[in-house]
């Protein structure tokens, strides 16, 4: 087992809160205004969501996207279970989540969007899923929180808040989709 993998969940326990609901809602707010003022309004744009704490963001942004310009950009949704560097290490029964992209990604800018960035890993499988369907102009990178620790050279172009993490802690994001609640908490190991 890799030592940059995660703890199991069940011996984490909650440090702090990072975001609350309406941080969640200001970060993204302020996520979607940079992401029109960078490019030039919204119409070559496409959010694709990293399944599965992605997905939800890039539909909330492109909500918010849609508020300030009068247009909402596609948004679609990429699985990376086939594209991970580990899938046959660490996950004994990979479950494969499907790919929809809006159309044609060829000569467009998709901003691929995550909840946390964490060693690089997921977004260079995200990208290697994205090429599969095409060429896109520019890829960007937008994520809800970046907790450091990078083993590739990837960086996020718009982040809703950056916090230093060690390898032991854990950052949760729940989403009101999924887990009926916004909110992105710090978590480590139980002290014993």
């Amino acid at each position: 087992m890799s030592s940059t993998r995660r703890p199991p969940d069940q011996h984490l326990v909650e440090r702090r809160e990072l975001l609350d609901a309406a941080g969640i809602a200001r970060a993204l707010r302020r996520i979607a205004h940079e992401i029109v003022e960078r490019n030039g309004g919204a119409t070559q744009l496409v959010l694709v969501g990293i399944r599965t704490g992605g997905v939800p963001l890039a539909q909330r942004l492109a909500q918010q996207i849609a508020g300030a310009e009068g247009q909402a950009p596609e948004v679609g949704a990429v699985d990376i279970t086939l594209y991970r560097d580990d899938v046959f290490e660490g996950l004994p029964k990979p479950e494969v989540g499907r790919t929809e992209l809006p159309g044609q990604i060829a000569g467009r800018t998709v901003v691929l969007v995550d909840d946390v960035l964490y060693t690089g890993r997921t977004i260079r499988a995200a990208l290697d899923a994205l090429m599969d369907f095409g060429r896109p102009r520019a890829v960007e990178l937008a994520v809800l929180i970046d907790r450091g620790l990078r083993e590739l050279p990837i960086q996020p172009d718009y982040v809703g808040l950056k916090v230093q993490t060690t390898r032991s802690e854990s950052v949760r994001v729940n989403l009101l989709e999924t887990d009926h609640e916004d909110r992105a908490v710090l978590r480590a190991a139980e002290k014993t």
